[in-house]
């Protein structure tokens, strides 16, 4: 019997798979999903990825949102699907449908480069933003948009989330003191590990 096989990834741990999962439909015999895994990553190093090759059988068919979440690259995409078809198992991409051999590769090649192409120009305008951010702290003070500091602003002062934890036996917990804050526990221990 043939499987409808779904795989989700996102990059980061607080996004979501469901945009992906409502986009394809639902209907799936099995679904693997990829939480906070880079698109840097290899397709076959991801180990949601890694389950559902293991258990893939020919005739099954793949479902994916767009051809970056098959791999880190155009040529990871490409080897990648190559191996699914040689497999004997269809790989279906939304908007683009079920890609075969020949014409199908040829349309899915030149996506994943352009896929390729989009992440350096992102990963370029990061950069230079950075830049500009840096070059104005230092001559100004703030950063090109009025921020105090590069990152994240932080969630509140380390030397007073120390001082409420306290020290010795009455040292309170890192849940008690991530909850007073509204802080995750691990900024309350890196907070706390910053104070020696």
């Amino acid at each position: 019997m043939n499987h409808r096989l779904a795989y989700y990834r996102v990059s980061t741990g607080d996004q979501s798979i469901e945009a992906q999962r409502h986009a394809l439909g639902g209907q799936f015999d099995a679904e693997y999903e990829d939480i906070g895994v880079s698109g840097g990553t290899m397709a076959a190093d991801r180990l949601g990825f890694a389950k559902l090759l293991g258990q893939l059988r020919k005739g099954d068919t793949v479902c994916v949102y767009a051809v970056d979440r098959l791999g880190r690259d155009a040529l990871d995409v490409q080897t990648t699907v190559r191996s699914l078809l040689d497999m004997g198992v269809t790989v279906d991409i939304h908007g683009l449908g079920q890609i075969g051999r020949g014409v199908g590769e040829i349309i899915l090649a030149v996506l994943a480069q352009v896929a390729d192409m989009e992440r350096h120009k992102i990963r370029e305008r990061t950069e230079a933003g950075r830049a500009t951010a840096r070059a104005a702290l230092q001559a100004t003070g703030k950063t090109h948009r009025g921020k105090d500091s590069l990152g994240r602003p932080k969630a509140c002062d380390a030397a007073s989330v120390r001082a409420w934890r306290g020290v010795g036996e009455e040292r309170r917990s890192i849940r008690d003191t991530a909850r007073h804050f509204g802080i995750s526990e691990a900024t309350v221990k890196r907070y706390g590990a910053a104070g020696g």
